[in-house]
């Protein structure tokens, strides 16, 4: 398959084969647009605007927190907290309809930055990784996958329709439907194995673990892509 600046990310993100592909697409582009807010582009007035108007999620915020430079974060606070004063406490307009502050509260607790511009990048690069998935490379690389998490199991199998013809679709839909199938048998055993461990009969230093201590933590990363 000839490779073009657009199916090169795709490429990279089916490369390895840890996790859900889904949620290392969505894992990078958090972190460029992260990194790129936290950057210069803290100081250009358009974008400070949109961050003013958008604010951002506990997700992207911790994200943020974990960045370097706190200095950036705490300008970009700065103003959307006068945004958000402005909105809310500033003297009522003459023709304001009565609940158009508590619309403007949902809008502010609903709303983020960094959500709005993973959504734009996920939704194009969803749509070149539909137009790719019929590549026999592709298919391979997707075939190799160590799972598809739940939610992301959810999202290709409501937009494989608008992008796949129907053979096609039964043929991608067996495939991610296998690979999600096969890892929640292998994480129940290993949940089952943990708790197992409990037991008094198998305590003691040569108790063996396997591979279920991070199993909590797996099943979770499972069920809602997030650790």
């Amino acid at each position: 398959m000839r490779e073009s600046i657009l199916t090169i990310p795709i490429s990279e993100i089916l490369e390895p084969r840890d996790g859900c592909p889904i949620c290392r697409m969505r894992d990078m582009l958090e972190q460029r647009t992260v990194e790129y807010i936290m950057g210069a582009a803290m100081m250009e007035p358009d974008v400070r605007i949109e961050t003013n108007r958008a604010g951002f999620c506990h997700v992207h915020f911790q994200q943020m927190l974990k960045q370097k430079n706190r200095l950036s974060l705490a300008l970009m606070l700065q103003t959307h907290l006068a945004a958000v004063d402005q909105q809310l406490f500033s003297r009522k307009k003459l023709f304001e309809p009565k609940n158009a502050r508590k619309q403007k509260l949902s809008q502010i607790n609903e709303s983020c930055f960094v959500c709005e511009k993973v959504d734009w990048g996920m939704e194009r690069l969803m749509r070149t990784f539909f137009e790719m998935s019929s590549h026999a490379d592709i298919k391979q690389l997707l075939s190799e996958q160590e799972y598809i998490c739940l939610p992301h199991f959810d999202l290709l199998q409501s937009l494989a329709p608008a992008y796949l013809q129907k053979q096609e679709l039964e043929s991608f839909t067996k495939l991610i439907s296998g690979l999600t199938e096969k890892y929640i048998a292998s994480l129940y055993e290993d949940v089952s194995h943990y708790c197992n461990m409990y037991d008094y009969r198998n305590t003691g230093k040569d108790a063996d673990w396997g591979n279920s201590k991070d199993s909590i933590e797996r099943a979770v990363k499972f069920l809602v892509s997030r650790n």
